[in-house]
C-alpha cells in the first residue's frame, strides 16, 4: 500500500509533466527570458507570494485540533515565508521595476484564478487543500528554480544572486520543506482531506503553468 505521499506524486504526475514539459517552460529552462518577459513573470509572482501567506493562515483558521500537527506545520511555514514577496520586489528593481510600479500591478486573470481558487478550497472544500498549494509550488521551486535561475542570471548577465535572489534561494529553501512536507502528508487521514490536496496539488499546477505560459 502506498503511502499518501507516494500516491499524491503519482496521482498528480500527468499534471507536474504538463508544467514541465510545456515549451513555454522548457525554452525559459534552457534558455532565460528576455528582461521584458522576465519583468513580467515577477510582477505576477509577487501576487502569488503575497497571497501565499495569507491563504495559509485562512486555512489555518479553519482547522480543528483534529489537525492541529498541519495547524502548527503551517504557523512554522508561515514564519518562514514571512517577507519573501519583497525579495521578489528587490529583484524586480534589479531589472528595472520601481516597487510603485510592482504594487500597481494588476495581476493577471491567471494569477487570479490561482489565489482565488486556493481561498475559496481553504473554506469551502477542506483546509487541508492549503498542502496541495504549499506541495505544488515548492515541487515547482525546489525541481525547476535553480536551473531556470542560472538560465536568467546568464540570459540577462545578472551577477550572483542580483535579480533572482527569490527564484535561486527557493531552489534550496523548499527542497529541505518539501521533506517536512512529505512527513506531514503521510499523516494526514480522511477520504475528504486526501481528496482536497489531490485537487489542490492538480489545480496549483494548472494554473502556475497558464501564469507562465501567459508572460
Amino acid at each position: 500500500m502506498l503511502s499518501f505521499f507516494a500516491e499524491l506524486v503519482t496521482r498528480t504526475d500527468e499534471d507536474r509533466r504538463a508544467f514541465e514539459t510545456h515549451p513555454v517552460i522548457v525554452d525559459a529552462v534552457a534558455l532565460g527570458m528576455s528582461v521584458e518577459r522576465y519583468r513580467a513573470l515577477l510582477l505576477e509572482l509577487y501576487h502569488v507570494v503575497w497571497h501565499f501567506n495569507p491563504v495559509s493562515a485562512a486555512a489555518a483558521s479553519r482547522m480543528s485540533d483534529e489537525w492541529m500537527p498541519v495547524r502548527h506545520f503551517l504557523y512554522e511555514h508561515m514564519h518562514e515565508e514571512s517577507g519573501h514577496e519583497l525579495w521578489v520586489l528587490n529583484d524586480l528593481q534589479a531589472v528595472g521595476v520601481a516597487p510603485e510600479a510592482v504594487r500597481a500591478h494588476a495581476p493577471g486573470v491567471h494569477t487570479l484564478a490561482l489565489a482565488g481558487y486556493n481561498y475559496w478550497a481553504a473554506d469551502r472544500r477542506h483546509p487541508c487543500s492549503v498542502l496541495g498549494m504549499l506541495y505544488a509550488l515548492e515541487v515547482i521551486a525546489s525541481v525547476y528554480g535553480g536551473p531556470f535561475a542560472a538560465a536568467i542570471r546568464e540570459s540577462l548577465l545578472l551577477e550572483g544572486e542580483h535579480g533572482v535572489s527569490f527564484i535561486g534561494s527557493h531552489a534550496s529553501l523548499d527542497a529541505r520543506h518539501m521533506a517536512e512536507l512529505r512527513q506531514l502528508m503521510n499523516r494526514l487521514h480522511g477520504e475528504e482531506a486526501l481528496a482536497a490536496v489531490v485537487e489542490s496539488t492538480r489545480v496549483n499546477f494548472h494554473h502556475f503553468t497558464r501564469i507562465v505560459e501567459a508572460v
